[in-house]
């Protein structure tokens, strides 16, 4: 395997690739229509963050957005947070998904753990969508009443997503490897009036059956008016056994009985789309609201001109429902290519099963997380050597940081000729505002560049811009995916605390991040507590709840380690009751209940006793302070001593970091 630096030359578009790039044909077409000439990506980004009216009004304009109405200004109110985009407009993000796809081939190319792929081609969705928007219909389903899904990345979540959108209500999805408590911690606060859900789910060649936490779900959700069950391990009145108001999903059988007009509700821009979760560090999980005019132009932005998708592609990403990159995949229709859905275990029966599906499926841009090509390099897997993978024009990375090993590991393994796009972005704005650029080279553990339209700096202590050296990420300028609103969040004091308490009017995302004289940036982390647990955001309280209503547990503290030594590194530090001892049996009971509870990704690597958890002054968990000194940073610089209540706990932890170093 190669070893290379952080900065190293790995790939260059050739001519031809920069001369059919659709960012190419974006410029030529501002040079045409708007008398604008950009010599360079970096003179186009800076023109698109310093003009951001003209830029987004070129974006609507150049994809001919479909509305029936069109907007009156472009943003009269340039203000983060409350950011007003595009009044007037009327549109619907599911209308623009159909008028975009293609009708030829498949739209959907689904496939399941064990067996042949599915295809779904454009009358096939849209008559499923129909079918299933006039039963939510009749359900009483209305424009801006919650549909929240139980479903893994199955055909039916997509139909679920779109025919909702088609009546103006909000969507909320979450996987089904959630355990009841973590669903209803997100469900609970949206008040969904319809339910979709699954029977069960096969994982890693294992059916694990979801009835009864569907029945839970009924019995907490006062606001639940109706069940559509989707069967998944068994049949008829099986799948629903014990299940109140409870309707059978046959999305084939509903399409036979007619061709049911698929009408689109015309929606204001800023009209809720759906309801995404990105967990806090205290608190229930936080309610993201997103606008169907925002969610449209920004994928539109993304999936076209910074990831190249084009009509015949094949678009892949490992994802399941509960991450934003699902809402993200989905969105690849926009872009009119067909996207590949895979439900199962990343690496069953083995590493090379992603693998075969793209050379089997012709995917032609394919989407993983950093966590799995480091699990591939630590396997020996070598993808090239079994497969023809020579479909793959790109490859996405995301989740957490991709090393420079992990870069090498590509081009050595995968192929030398396709483009490695890492991106990163979040749950917060349902994209990427920093990935691929086609017509740029790649260099090793670097990110290409900003996004077009994503005024990202990296600030230092005093919140002056760097470069070539490593800050908080800050967005300086409003984008239209940031969240409308948070579900609930009176006078928006979650918001303004999630996003503008420490620098007010400028976005703070939570992570480090380096941005470098050629415009390549490379994320260290989060910098702040919250938990990137391969890919998915995770407050947590979720986990502290769960640990601490346990008996033999008094307090607990978790941290991330996250970062560009590969994998994600999660320990768990307890405070035992008086008579507790953390022996095998305990370990596995919190396991357990995390796992169960919650999902597989809340459960630690590691669990450590520890005599007592560093808090504030004001009383809160010092998880970052705590991260910092497990990461080797100094105490000193660490952790202030006159802000903590209990300055001794933090010690224990040094001798945590030392042990740890020494192997």
């Amino acid at each position: 395997m190669s070893t290379v630096e952080e900065g190293t030359l790995l790939w260059q578009p050739s001519d031809d690739v920069i001369a059919e790039a659709n960012l190419t044909r974006f410029m030529d077409w501002l040079a045409r229509e708007r008398g604008l000439q950009f010599g360079s990506y970096d003179e186009l980004w800076a023109w698109s963050v310093s003009q951001i009216e003209a830029f987004w009004q070129s974006i609507w304009d150049y994809f001919g957005v479909t509305a029936s109405a069109r907007p009156e200004a472009i943003l009269p109110k340039r203000t983060m947070p409350g950011a007003e985009w595009f009044p007037g407009a009327r549109l619907n993000y599911a209308e623009n998904i159909f008028s975009r796809m293609k009708r030829d081939g498949p739209a959907v190319i689904y496939q399941p753990e064990e067996g042949p792929a599915v295809e779904l081609d454009y009358e096939s969705l849209r008559r499923q969508t129909a079918a299933l928007a006039a039963l939510l219909r009749d359900l009483g389903v209305q424009r801006g009443d919650r549909v929240a899904a139980y479903l893994p990345n199955i055909p039916e979540a997509i139909v679920g997503l779109l025919a909702t959108a088609s009546l103006g209500a909000i969507w909320s999805s979450c996987s089904p490897d959630f355990g009841s408590r973590s669903v209803l911690d997100r469900f609970s606060q949206i008040e969904p009036k319809v339910l979709l859900a699954v029977d069960g789910y096969r994982y890693n060649g294992k059916p694990f059956d979801r009835r009864a936490i569907v029945r839970e779900l009924q019995a907490a959700l006062p606001s639940l008016q109706q069940t559509i069950l989707v069967p998944q391990l068994y049949e008829g009145e099986e799948a629903r056994r014990g299940m109140g108001a409870t309707r059978l999903w046959d999305g084939e059988a509903h399409a036979a009985n007619g061709d049911t007009p698929l009408a689109f509700e015309q929606l204001p821009f800023d009209h809720p789309l759906w309801v995404l979760y990105s967990s806090g560090t205290t608190g229930l999980p936080k309610p993201l609201v997103h606008g169907h005019g925002g969610i449209v132009l920004e994928h539109l932005k993304e999936t076209v001109l910074h990831m190249d998708l084009q009509p015949g592609d094949r678009f892949y990403w490992y994802t399941s429902t509960g991450w934003m990159m699902w809402n993200y995949l989905v969105g690849g229709l926009l872009s009119g290519a067909s996207i590949v859905v895979y439900n199962g275990a990343p690496a069953y029966p083995d590493f090379y099963r992603q693998w075969k599906m793209a050379e089997e499926l012709g995917i032609t841009y394919f989407g993983t997380s950093a966590a799995f090509i480091h699990a591939c390099m630590k396997e020996g897997v070598d993808p090239a050597e079994r497969h023809d993978l020579q479909s793959i024009r790109a490859l996405g990375s995301t989740g957490s940081p991709l090393s420079p090993a992990g870069f090498a590991w590509v081009y050595d393994h995968v192929s030398r000729h396709l483009a490695l796009e890492s991106f990163s972005g979040g749950t917060d704005l349902c994209t990427g505002f920093l990935g691929g650029v086609r017509t740029q080279p790649v260099y090793a553990a670097e990110i290409q560049a900003r996004s077009l339209g994503a005024s990202v700096q990296a600030w230092n202590d005093a919140g002056q811009p760097v470069t070539g050296e490593v800050g908080e990420l800050v967005i300086t300028q409003p984008m239209p995916t940031m969240p409308l609103y948070f579900w609930n969040d009176e006078g928006h004091a979650r918001y303004l605390s999630s996003y503008f308490e420490m620098y007010p009017g400028v976005w703070r995302h939570g992570d480090w991040i380096k941005i470098n004289e050629r415009g390549g940036c490379v994320i260290y982390g989060r910098s702040d507590a919250t938990i990137n647990r391969y890919g998915v955001r995770m407050g947590t309280s979720e986990i502290y709840d769960v640990v601490q209503s346990l008996d033999e547990v008094t307090d607990c503290l978790v941290v991330d380690l996250e970062g560009l030594e590969g994998e994600s590194y999660m320990p768990l530090f307890v405070v035992l009751a008086t008579g507790a001892v953390l022996d095998d049996a305990l370990q596995q009971k919190i396991r357990d209940a995390l796992r169960e509870q919650l999902s597989p990704r809340h459960v630690p690597d590691e669990i450590v006793a520890v005599p007592e958890i560093p808090y504030t002054l004001s009383g809160k968990k010092m998880e970052l302070p705590v991260r910092r000194v497990l990461k080797g940073r100094p105490l000193e610089r660490a952790a202030n001593p006159d802000a903590m209540r209990n300055p001794r706990a933090i010690e224990y932890f040094v001798e945590v970091a030392r042990r740890r170093q020494k192997g």
